[in-house]
């Protein structure tokens, strides 16, 4: 194995790392926190790490394989984080509750463990912000430029070869990754003027834009989008449109916005079954709260859709914002938002859970399956697109469902002996593993925190980020004895 390129990557992003510290340490010093050395010295400690890390690989990758692809994507999730934490920490947090922070953050999750946001220093609510914007584009760049290549969790039915539209849309990942930067830029600094014409101040146009564009959640306030309904309300809608664009496919947002193809984006599967089911979702609990309450629709109906839609589209593309304690709306609807936290976004965007495309081809695989028991001779073919599915990506398909809901039943199980009670166990196996953010119920629902979990609570909950952000098979493949044979 070489591990030259390895110890190159995980370099430069340490550097990198270390280099976006710089903005939270100038901020601190700007409003005269004492928390200042915390940042100065942590950029510092990972700018020579890093550049050490750069110097030892000797500064020219080498060609590689799969295997030191598997292990890449996983160490960069792992080592990452750890680093990540070291502010955290600066500031007092024990270092388990820092690496829960730096974890949710990095793979976009959003819970946390934090309380009294408003007080906090900018600083460090900064980089909260950094940490979800730096894990949004490293998730998509993962999913479209490495995974395809690995032939993991399904995602090799967009690769290069294949003609569908939504695959990689430039001959080279390093192509791809700039364009991805770009748009991925581009829509963020969008974003940020749009909050700030909605309303809010520059630092929490700021913030919310990045943490908005990566789908992670993390706000500037103990609550969340609710603290600014009167302040901003223009931003609820706004924060809306850009979640849904977050949760779409950026292969094909670069198509639209670059090279001028908006068709793709029209008519591809994934789009289409992302927005029925927004709008499905939406008119489902909407309609369950007016017979619930039937003074609701007479007194803002718009405004209840709205508050609705915002919910639902902040929970299906796993951002995890809150305008509301949506868990106090009965409990039909709890449930329903427990379900949608499994649904995800579209392959290749921002977004978390299973994502479109996988739900789509199982529902497909299950009607082909029905109909090969009515017709035993008849040869049906599961086709997605317009093209016929082959069995690896059916394979790798079926093998991620399996183990994504294996993990999310473990995890639930493990909470569950740390004394939780069963909504808390099941609601925060299910919004780690969907990498979503707040769970149900008064301790980790929208209106609270992970903080009053146990340390093994934490850590139970911290690895199942990692292992949905990772997509699983990735890790699993890490601990076969094969992998490091050969």
């Amino acid at each position: 194995m070489q591990l030259r390129v390895v110890i190159l990557a995980l370099g430069i992003m340490t550097a990198l790392l270390g280099a976006a510290m710089i903005p939270c340490l100038l901020l601190d010093v700007a409003d005269a926190r004492e928390e200042w050395p915390v940042f100065a010295a942590s950029a510092t400690m990972l700018l020579l790490f890093g550049g050490g890390l750069i110097i030892l690989s000797g500064g020219r990758p080498e060609r590689t394989g799969a295997r030191e692809a598997f292990l890449l994507t996983v160490l960069v999730w792992v080592v990452l984080p750890a680093l990540a934490a070291i502010p955290f920490m600066g500031i007092g947090m024990s270092f388990t509750d820092a690496m829960f922070e730096s974890i949710s953050g990095l793979t976009t999750t959003g819970s946390t463990v934090m309380s009294q946001l408003e007080f906090q220093p900018r600083g460090l609510l900064l980089w909260r912000a950094i940490l979800q914007w730096f894990g949004g584009i490293g998730i998509i760049v993962t999913a479209i430029a490495i995974l395809p290549m690995l032939r993991v969790g399904g995602m090799q039915l967009f690769q290069l070869e294949s003609s569908d539209v939504s695959g990689k849309f430039v001959p080279r990942i390093g192509e791809v990754s700039a364009q991805i930067g770009m748009i991925y830029l581009f829509i963020s600094a969008t974003c940020a003027a749009a909050y700030m014409l909605s309303g809010m101040n520059a630092f929490d146009a700021v913030a919310h834009a990045m943490t908005t564009v990566a789908a992670g959640g993390y706000s500037t306030s103990d609550a969340s989008f609710g603290a600014f309904t009167e302040t901003a309300p223009a931003a609820i809608p706004t924060a809306i449109l850009f979640m849904i664009i977050a949760g779409l496919p950026f292969s094909l947002l670069a198509l639209a916005m670059i090279h001028g193809r908006v068709k793709p984006l029209l008519t591809d599967p994934q789009p289409r079954l992302f927005m029925g089911l927004i709008v499905g979702i939406t008119t489902l609990i909407f309609v369950l709260r007016v017979i619930a309450d039937q003074d609701y629709v007479i007194i803002s109906p718009i405004g209840g859709f709205i508050e609705t839609m915002f919910n639902v589209v902040s929970v299906m593309t796993g951002t995890g914002y809150a305008t509301t304690p949506y868990d106090s709306w009965g409990e039909p609807i709890g449930m329903i938002f427990l379900i949608t936290i499994f649904l995800g976004g579209c392959a290749g965007s921002a977004a978390c859970g299973i994502k479109m495309f996988r739900l789509e081809i199982s529902f497909r695989a299950v009607l082909a399956h029905a109909q090969q028991m009515v017709s035993p001779n008849r040869v049906v073919r599961i086709r997605y697109g317009g093209k016929v599915i082959d069995n690896d990506t059916l394979q790798s398909v079926m093998v991620f469902v399996f183990l994504y809901l294996a993990t999310f039943v473990v995890a639930a199980i493990l909470l569950s002996l740390t004394g939780e009670d069963p909504l808390t166990a099941i609601s925060g196996a299910a919004t780690s593993v969907s990498n979503v953010g707040p769970g149900l119920g008064p301790e980790i629902g929208p209106a609270g925190t992970f903080e009053g979990l146990t340390d093994r609570g934490k850590w139970i909950c911290a690895i199942a980020m990692l292992l949905g952000r990772l997509e699983f098979t990735a890790v699993f493949v890490l601990m076969t004895r094969r992998f490091w044979r050969g």
